[in-house]
């Protein structure tokens, strides 16, 4: 479903990713960890080219992501053609990001509706199963404002599904909620995975990837510098790196 070759960004002189290279199978639960600042939000703001790479290739279920290949050259997409693929993968962020003046409900029927051009009803039918499955059909004509953390987070996970996405990307979605919290959230996201949703998830919830995860990945400096099953990597890990962020943060 994923396939990352050689991926690279630059910010002016500072580089943030350097050449990381990736493979994420259809229906797999991919987990990215390690520390602030070792590139693991930008990874996942690449692959739907919210950041363009500054070198190398991400494929999204065999499709170039945010560029077209002619004559061994990579020419950037049109904003536009952009967005059309960005349809297809949903994205959770830490900080929520749901429309104060509306509600739940209409938070979730917003991108179908005016951007897949569902119809009206069919959008509202949809927005209230998936309310129902983040165990949120009382909450659909309440406001954000109205919400817990973890209800909001719960809505925009329901937003991001409303599109019908192959590939879900969560960027550290339990980081800003308080603790009693986190659980709601994790619930759901091992509910789609088990329903096969394919998904990478930027945490630093070792239970969730002890669990849940198909593979986990530990990112430093901008490079991978391990991987594996999760608990082979949590209970033994092979780099002074991962033993050493390890060790801070189980």
């Amino acid at each position: 479903m994923v396939r990352a070759e050689r991926v690279c960004k630059d910010f002016g002189a500072l580089s943030v990713l350097k050449g990381v290279t990736l493979t994420v199978d259809r229906g797999q639960v991919l987990v990215l960890v390690g520390p602030s600042g070792s590139g693991k939000s930008t990874f996942l703001r690449c692959i739907n080219h919210l950041e363009n790479v500054s070198a190398g290739r991400l494929y999204v279920d065999g499709d170039l992501i945010g560029y077209r290949e002619r004559n061994g050259k990579l020419y950037e997409m049109a904003p536009r053609d952009a967005a059309k693929q960005r349809r297809d993968i949903g994205m959770v962020f830490q900080h929520f990001n749901l429309f104060p003046h509306r509600t739940a409900l209409a938070n979730v029927v917003e991108a179908p509706q005016h951007v897949k051009r569902v119809k009206k009803s069919a959008a509202l039918t949809r927005a209230r199963d998936l309310l129902a499955q983040v165990g949120l059909s009382d909450k659909a004509d309440a406001y954000p404002a109205q919400l817990s953390g973890g209800q909001q987070q719960r809505v925009a996970i329901a937003r991001a599904l409303a599109m019908d996405p192959k590939l879900m990307l969560f960027d550290e979605p339990t980081s800003a909620l308080d603790p009693e919290l986190v659980g709601e959230v994790l619930g759901v996201m091992k509910k789609l995975a088990s329903q096969g949703m394919t998904m990478i998830v930027v945490t630093h919830e070792m239970g969730f990837a002890r669990e849940v995860a198909d593979e986990l990945v530990f990112m430093d400096g901008g490079v991978i510098v391990e991987s594996g099953a999760p608990r082979e990597v949590l209970s033994n890990p092979q780099h002074d790196r991962t033993k050493a962020f390890l060790s801070k943060v189980m």
